[in-house]
């Protein structure tokens, strides 16, 4: 609880009354390599800090092909905001590709939390601008960066996430090929 605690602080300060609410909305679970937070079709009612591990969100086309859409990583917010703002069908799925250890909570009992506490609801509006920040620039890297150029990104925002997670993978994340990825690694690791 105490990283969940300091994860929300510093975002931003909050009271000792606030912190001792969110103690009481959220609860531990562990989630186990390949089990899902959120699945494709469900309709998602909670959000978690993810305390450890590694969680990807994909999603599949029409062909069957798994797309990786972003990687969670300690510490991070996870949940499928898309669901739970619209009150639709999940789009998404978010798997873990680690053993995780996450902090759970109602995203009704944060919603109630909000009304009249100003301190809760501009965490929530923060967490959810960098939500978006953050997928907005992972959308101009695909569309305007080569491989090599996302990839070393890729490096810099998750650095050590190789050693956890399998490259095909990373490979989809970056939307290209195993063998691609592959090939980049090779080049940049004579270059060196």
């Amino acid at each position: 609880m105490k990283n969940l605690l300091t994860f929300f602080n510093n975002t931003i300060p909050l009271s000792e009354k606030t912190l001792s609410m969110m103690s009481e909305v959220f609860v531990s679970q562990e989630l186990k390599k390949g089990d899902y937070f959120v699945r494709k079709g469900q309709f998602a009612k909670e959000i978690a800090f993810l305390e450890t591990g590694i969680v990807r969100a994909y999603y599949i086309n029409n062909a069957g092909k798994e797309y990786n859409k972003h990687f969670f990583s300690a510490p991070s917010i996870i949940g499928s905001y898309a669901s739970l703002i619209s009150k639709q069908k999940n789009q998404v799925a978010q798997q873990a590709l680690t053993d995780c250890k996450i902090w759970k909570a109602s995203y009704d009992k944060i919603e109630k939390f909000s009304e009249g506490n100003y301190e809760i609801e501009r965490l929530r509006r923060i967490i959810a601008e960098n939500y978006f920040l953050n997928y907005e620039k992972k959308e101009l890297e695909m569309a305007m960066l080569d491989a090599d150029k996302r990839y070393l990104i890729f490096q810099d925002q998750y650095p050590k996430i190789e050693l956890e997670i399998p490259q095909y993978h990373i490979a989809s994340y970056l939307g290209i090929s195993p063998t691609q990825l592959s090939r980049i690694r090779k080049k940049m690791a004579s270059s060196i």
